[in-house]
């Protein structure tokens, strides 16, 4: 089974030349491109890829919008930027929203192979961290019990980095089958639940456990860096987790 790569890019002749790139590597297929930011949004959320690659200028939502957008949503997909610019605030800034590697055009078969061939390697060291919990043959186990082995299996593991993605390859179903009977089961998205999980998480430890710092809770309910934990709990709450605790407090 491929990985699948959704590439966004404005110009039509750079974007046919990255296409044929990308699917000369035998472990990753295109399935999606678009030349706006918006297009490419639309698209992820339709095909929900395990790789987005894009280019930073483009019209209507740039390529940083666009990664901010989808890393809200799909916490699990990997960046890959490919733009004509060098520049430092860029590069911090992609260096903020997790991106796994950032090129410089033009992009040689080899830059973007070598790539790749580092993310290929990465991917499939995950699938195996999940073989050892989902091994069985599920071809004959009816949907809602999938669905709540999903459930369990993220209760469990909320801490750890998930992806979604490779865990349905790994029960050999597609992220989308596996997200329609979760949310059938339990009326939302595994992600959602995921998200939600967490931010409960986060209000218990806020709350019982003062000894623990900001950073701490972030690292202890899934999330890989402290500011992006305080701007998520921020925009569902209202508040910052400083503020929330404080008002726990009185």
């Amino acid at each position: 089974m491929q990985y699948e790569v959704i590439i966004a890019e404005d110009e039509e002749l750079i974007l046919n030349n990255l296409i044929q790139k990308v699917n000369a590597h035998p472990a990753f297929k295109v399935i999606g491109s678009a030349q706006t930011g918006t297009d490419a949004l639309n698209l992820v959320k339709e095909h929900s890829p395990i790789l987005l690659m894009t280019d930073i200028r483009m019209p209507v939502m740039d390529g940083m919008e666009l990664l901010s957008r989808v890393r809200e949503h799909y916490p699990d997909i990997r960046f890959i930027i490919i733009s004509g610019f060098s520049d430092f605030e860029y590069a911090r800034e992609a260096l903020h929203l997790k991106v796994y590697d950032y090129l410089l055009k033009p992009v040689s078969l080899d830059d973007i192979h070598e790539v790749l061939f580092g993310l290929q390697k990465d991917l499939e060291l995950e699938k195996e961290s999940y073989q050892s919990y989902f091994s069985e043959d599920y071809t004959h186990i009816v949907p809602a019990k999938i669905a709540r082995l999903l459930h369990e299996f993220i209760t469990t593991h909320y801490q750890d980095n998930l992806n979604l993605s490779i865990i349905a390859q790994t029960m050999n179903y597609s992220q989308s089958y596996l997200t329609k009977i979760f949310l059938q089961e339990y009326n939302c998205t595994p992600i959602k639940y995921l998200n939600s999980l967490r931010l409960k998480k986060a209000c218990s430890f806020l709350i019982y456990n003062p000894e623990l710092t900001i950073s701490q809770i972030a690292t202890l309910t899934g999330y890989e860096d402290q500011g992006y934990f305080s701007r998520t709990f921020k925009k569902h709450f209202g508040i910052s987790p400083l503020q929330y605790r404080k008002n726990h407090e009185e």
